[in-house]
């Protein structure tokens, strides 16, 4: 079978994308399970290669350079700037363009940060967003993958005052049902779907809230009734230890910091955020663009090389 055609965007040049994008090379032989294709730029590769030192060839990496940072001696390394900003959203951009021409089948995205992007002007809160309206995408989810746990949540990246008004039954169904697309998507058959709670104790029987009773319980019978195997709402502090033990192939979760704590406890390294809704695979590594560690080798690209098999896997699917 012919090697599928991947872009791996370079994230914020200003961060640990462009390192953790030489690291990978350098550590596997990306080339044997994909075409990958870097888009970005090849000036700030070749700057963090004499950055941290390494003895690598950039020309071992296929790069469309897109020429976004002109000086990148004079880069602002390890801090968000207009400049990082405006160019993390151009390798995106042209990454989704290069999709819908049919030349990459496979979008793998290095970190950006929302303050970066605010600095430029732009709107989006992140990737996720970002890509939805890119592509004209109105329902889509945030999904994390590791093989002792999977996750998916239910609101993203909104403040926790305002999560509780966002948590509705209609709202709680379509995560059900995209955490069964997402299940699909990595190959799991008939998967055990668990429900977290909003409140402690999954609000004990509304004593600690009513969320549960009125929006998230109905949601699950729904979705049951649906033909989903999906059961819950279980309290939060018991049921990402169920899952990481096999009981559960998948969690629901409200809110990001619910799911993201423990699965970053799990999988720091190995963990791969996906989204699903897309009309193309998209993963990334589950980590941001680690501004106090950036450009001085101390970057780990394991999660990118995660991400970048776990893309192959879904497109070869």
């Amino acid at each position: 079978m012919a090697k599928r055609k991947i872009a791996i965007t370079m994230g914020d040049p200003a961060g640990v994308g462009p390192e953790i994008i030489v690291k990978a090379f350098a550590q596997e032989d990306i080339y044997k399970i994909c075409n990958p294709l870097v888009i970005g730029d090849r000036s700030v590769i070749k700057e963090v290669i004499k950055a941290i030192g390494m003895d690598f060839d950039p020309d071992n990496i296929e790069i469309l350079n897109l020429n976004e940072i002109k000086n990148p001696e004079k880069l602002a390394k390890g801090i968000p700037s207009e400049e990082s900003g405006r160019a993390s959203f151009s390798y995106i951009r042209k990454a989704v363009e290069l999709y819908r021409l049919g030349i990459v089948e496979a979008i793998v995205t290095c970190p950006i940060t929302k303050l970066a992007l605010r600095m430029a002007g732009l709107p989006w809160l992140g990737h996720t967003d970002m890509l939805a309206e890119l592509t004209e995408t109105e329902d889509y989810a945030m999904a994390f993958y590791s093989e002792p746990l999977k996750v998916i949540l239910t609101t993203i990246h909104v403040p926790l005052k305002d999560v509780p008004h966002l948590i509705k039954k209609e709202k709680v169904i379509k995560t059900i049902f995209f955490a069964k697309k997402a299940c699909d998507m990595i190959q799991i058959e008939n998967p055990r779907i668990a429900v977290c709670g909003l409140n402690p104790h999954a609000g004990e029987g509304g004593i600690m809230g009513r969320e549960e009773i009125e929006e998230i319980e109905p949601a699950v019978k729904e979705a049951k009734a649906l033909g989903i195997n999906v059961s819950g709402p279980y309290p939060a502090d018991s049921i990402f230890w169920r899952a990481q033990n096999g009981e559960f192939d998948m969690v629901v979760a409200m809110y990001h910091d619910q799911a993201l704590a423990p699965f970053k406890l799990v999988a720091f390294d190995k963990g791969v955020n996906f989204t699903v809704g897309l009309p193309f695979i998209r993963t990334s590594p589950d980590h941001g663009t680690a501004y106090d560690i950036a450009w001085q080798g101390k970057a780990d690209p394991t999660s990118l090389i995660e991400a970048i098999k776990l893309a192959t896997r879904m497109v070869t699917q």
